[in-house]
């Protein structure tokens, strides 16, 4: 089975090629150039794994939440790749393929969604599978759902940029952090994979972001 995915929903950009559970994946820095940089690397990526468009089983995305623009970027890439071609595509939480990177039993992914507020989800580890203990949701750093328990493991930008509030928050449930997790397309591709084979992928022009939150910028009144 060959998936391709891609992602677009932070500062980091990437696009993976899933051969039979082997992946190639390229990455690049810089939100404002995710337009470029993505369907270059698709080219890479593909020429890599020596696979064309039309050999495709399908094309996952990272859908949110994140970045608006990329977000959109990545859905008008699917759309733009997969639509000629009649190639299924699948949406993939972000906030899920973090917890995939960050593979600890018990884990809370927070990614920075700016404006004093942080995209948050929380995943157990069950049967081989990251199930949603608390769903997505956009929340200030000190309203973060409650966490069960301990033995949690924190992850993301939201982490970084926000770290005493949520240590403070979670107290000894939090029993470390992880640095350095970012949602990549390699993580998309990974969860992707069962869906495309047990025939889960929708139509192109299904392919839409996950927002979350509908909200962009402060108002001047609320800065």
């Amino acid at each position: 089975m060959y998936i391709l995915a891609i992602d677009a929903s932070t500062e980091l950009c990437s696009a993976a090629l899933w051969r039979d559970g082997e992946i190639c994946q390229r990455t690049a820095a810089g939100d404002k150039l995710h337009s470029e940089q993505l369907l270059l690397m698709v080219d890479v990526v593909l020429a890599e794994g020596g696979v064309t468009l039309d050999r495709l089983d399908g094309i996952a995305y990272g859908q949110g939440p994140g970045a608006f623009t990329g977000l959109r970027v990545a859905c008008a890439v699917v759309q733009g790749l997969a639509f000629p071609q009649n190639i299924p595509v699948a949406g993939i939480s972000t906030l899920q393929a973090m917890a995939l990177a960050c593979a600890a039993p018990r884990v809370v992914c927070c990614l920075d969604a700016r404006m004093g507020e942080i995209y948050h989800a929380a995943y157990v580890m069950e049967e081989g599978s990251y199930i949603e203990h608390s769903a997505p949701c956009v929340c200030a750093p000190d309203d973060a759902p409650p966490l069960a328990d301990g033995g949690w493991t924190g992850c993301g930008s939201g982490f970084e940029v926000y770290g005493d509030k949520l240590k403070q928050c979670y107290g000894t449930a939090l029993q470390g952090i992880t640095g350095g997790i970012h949602p990549v397309a390699a993580d998309i591709a990974r969860l992707a994979a069962p869906l495309f084979a047990a025939g889960q992928g929708v139509a192109a022009e299904r392919a839409a972001p996950v927002y979350i939150r509908d909200k962009v910028a402060l108002k001047t009144a609320e800065r």
